[in-house]
This record gives structure tokens, C-alpha cells and sequence, in this order.
């Protein structure tokens, strides 16, 4: 009985426009991978989150003469959060700030992507302070969920 439960557990997720593993998160976006961007730089705007950087990886391939679906990475972040982890262990500051990664598939959807930052911890063995990670894990779902609606 486990296994079934198990299995049709497995396929809801998988059926799902939100994808989840231990690392990574991963939404569906109902707009293009440059909306999705510009949708999640005003929402972490309104926040007050700093943006550090808008990477076009598209743009940059075709400039060296290749070729790239649609792929974007926003690299943002908030001093007062990332600045006591670092005081943990400063080795997490290769993970921060944080990111997203906008990409259109090979069928022309757009997805979302990001690091849980519960992970992200973990592989420093950064374990306080706790309510700073909840707190990125919050902000991140509520602005990649804003970006990827309509």
C-alpha cells in the first residue's frame, strides 16, 4: 500500500508545474524567459532586494557565434540576511548572493530555477541562524511565483 501511495505521490509531482528535489526548485512560467526576469527583478524591487547582476547567456552565445535557447540568471540579494550566515561559515559566500535561472526547454517552455537555500546550508554546514533561511526560502517562493504568473 506504501508503494502505491508512494508512486502516485511521484506522478502528482511530477505532472506538476512546480518540481522540487533536496537542491533545487523548479516552477513553470506563463510568461517568456526576458517577462520572467523583468516580473522577478520588480518583485524583489518592491522588497527592497538588491539586484548585483542580470546575466544574458543567450545574448552572450550568440555574440561568440553560438547558440542558446533563452537562458537568463538574476543574482540579487539583502546584506542583513546573507551577512549572519556568512558569519557562520564566510564559505557560503560562494553561493550568495542568491539566484535564478530563467531558461526556455527544448519545447518553448519557460521555467524558473533556484537553489533551496535549506541545501544550500547544508553543504556549508551553515545551521543558524535558522530564521534567515526560512526567511530566503520564503522570499524566494513568493518572487518566482510572482514572476512566473501571469
Amino acid at each position: 500500500m506504501n508503494k502505491i501511495k508512494t508512486l502516485l505521490l511521484a506522478g502528482l509531482l511530477l505532472s506538476s508545474p512546480l518540481h522540487a528535489s533536496d537542491n533545487y526548485i523548479t516552477k513553470k512560467s506563463s510568461n517568456s524567459v526576458a517577462v520572467s526576469m523583468d516580473r522577478l527583478e520588480n518583485a524583489l524591487k518592491q522588497r527592497g532586494v538588491g539586484i548585483v547582476a542580470r546575466v544574458d547567456h543567450a545574448g552572450a552565445a550568440q555574440k561568440a557565434d553560438l547558440s542558446l535557447r533563452p537562458t537568463q540568471v538574476l543574482i540579487f540579494g539583502n546584506p542583513k540576511l546573507g551577512t549572519p550566515l556568512m558569519n557562520n561559515n564566510q564559505q557560503i559566500g560562494l553561493d550568495l548572493p542568491l539566484k535564478v535561472l530563467a531558461w526556455e526547454d527544448a519545447k518553448g517552455q519557460t521555467w524558473l530555477t533556484y537553489e533551496n537555500p535549506a541545501a544550500m546550508a547544508s553543504r556549508h554546514k551553515v545551521k543558524e541562524p535558522a530564521e534567515i533561511l526560512k526567511k530566503m526560502a520564503g522570499v524566494l517562493d513568493a518572487v518566482t511565483t510572482e514572476a512566473a504568473g501571469k
